[in-house]
């Protein structure tokens, strides 16, 4: 039986937050706020027209900006209102409602692995508790052989920098670089907020 999500859980608790977190993207983008350093970074990373999945996408705000680059982006999202949002905002990109713990493109039609898979917006504090490893096991089975990973989240919200690291290599993917913010800055001890690029092992 499947899990119930972080974020389902706090949906449960307040049916209008999706609508507030939409909402706030929308004002962010209104008063002329950066909502696109993830986006340039994977967009660095790659080649133009390389295979992108967006796992954990929201209303699109990375995965949409990546197909506006020229990427060829497929998001995927648990909450079907944030979804909705996507389709409405960038009906070009292919996106699905599913769990991150069950992710299985090829029984959506779409088999070819991708060149890198992007999580930004702390959703990997945001599964539910105990499915980061299978979260990880099943984007590592999406990646093309030398494709990357690239994962970004928070400290201080229930999933330490520690274990998601051990989680990685238990999932077979191994750590290639840490950041501290989007834009490269070092990663330490200090840090609170974590950029890994992770690769298969």
């Amino acid at each position: 039986m499947r899990k119930e999500t972080l974020w389902e859980a706090k949906k449960r608790q307040n049916p209008d937050h999706s609508a507030w977190y939409i909402e706030r993207f929308e004002k962010m983008r209104e008063q002329g706020a950066d909502l696109a350093g993830e986006a340039r970074l994977v967009d660095a990373m790659l080649p133009r027209g390389a295979r992108i999945l967006d796992a954990g996408s929201g209303p699109g705000r990375v995965g949409g900006e990546l197909a506006r680059r020229g990427h060829d982006v497929v998001g995927v999202d648990v909450d079907p209102d944030l979804i909705a949002a996507a389709k409405k905002d960038f009906p070009d990109v292919p996106w699905f409602t599913m769990d991150l713990a069950e992710l299985d493109l090829p029984a959506e039609g779409i088999s070819e692995p991708f060149d890198l898979i992007v999580s930004a917006g702390n959703v990997m504090t945001f599964l539910a508790p105990g499915t980061a490893p299978d979260v990880l096991a099943r984007m590592r089975e999406h990646l093309a052989p030398n494709g990357r990973i690239v994962v970004g989240f928070g400290a201080g919200r229930g999933y330490d920098f520690g274990t998601f690291f051990e989680d990685a290599s238990a999932a077979g993917l191994t750590l290639q670089q840490k950041f501290s913010t989007w834009d490269l800055r070092p990663f330490d001890v200090e840090s609170d907020f974590l950029v890994a690029v992770l690769g298969r092992r």
